[in-house]
């Protein structure tokens, strides 16, 4: 009976690690760095901010788009999404500083992710194996978690003229967000949501013969 009761411990130890292991899902939608939820978080928080700069530029003005201070993949995203909102507006873009007659400058305090998780349990850690010299990877065991991903954005924007350099117009900054949630109970059951656009339906048109 003494024996049975000293490994008792070790005995709950193991298969508590086996309903860990057995509860861990791990998604990774593509080979990048990056995830595509991160990318579609802070793109949508492009979009949501850009959508509320409003420059007044006169319809069938000129315009170049000088997006320099926009760096990497989520400042050619924000730049795209700057060209699309003057074209919507009525703007001519051009291609060549020297023909447009206004420059619009687009600069961006922030394209990034904020995450923050709240844990009820044990995080991730590496337990060693007798007589193996390594150690395995214990995954995160959690009793209660909740994790909160957003993606900010912050977009700015001005219109000078070309021909004597004075101020058209300027868009003070305008902030974007997007949001995903995920809440994790008892390691199993998750629940996620999320204020990402979803995907419209297409539409296929099949002939009949």
């Amino acid at each position: 009976m003494h024996r049975i009761g000293a490994r008792t411990p070790a005995f709950v130890a193991l298969i508590l690690a086996m309903l860990a292991l057995g509860a861990c899902t791990t998604t990774r939608e593509t080979s990048p760095q990056r995830a595509a939820t991160e990318q579609l978080l802070i793109s949508t928080a492009v979009d949501r901010a850009i959508a509320q700069v409003n420059l007044k530029i006169p319809t069938g003005t000129k315009v170049f788009v000088d997006s320099e201070q926009l760096d990497g993949p989520d400042g050619k995203y924000a730049a795209g999404e700057m060209k699309d909102r003057l074209l919507r507006n009525g703007a001519n873009l051009v291609d060549d500083k020297g023909k447009a007659d206004a420059v619009v400058e687009v600069r961006a305090g922030a394209l990034s992710i904020d995450d923050k998780q709240t844990l009820v349990g044990v995080e991730t850690f590496d337990a060693p194996i007798p007589f193996a010299g390594q150690a395995a990877k214990i995954p995160q065991i959690a009793l209660y978690r909740d994790r909160v991903r957003q993606g900010v954005a912050k977009i700015a924007a001005f219109g000078y003229s070309t021909s004597d350099g004075k101020l058209i117009d300027i868009a003070d900054p305008q902030f974007g967000y997007a949001h995903q949630y995920e809440r994790t109970v008892l390691f199993f059951f998750t629940w996620r949501s999320s204020d990402l656009p979803e995907e419209k339906p297409t539409r296929s048109i099949c002939s009949e013969g």
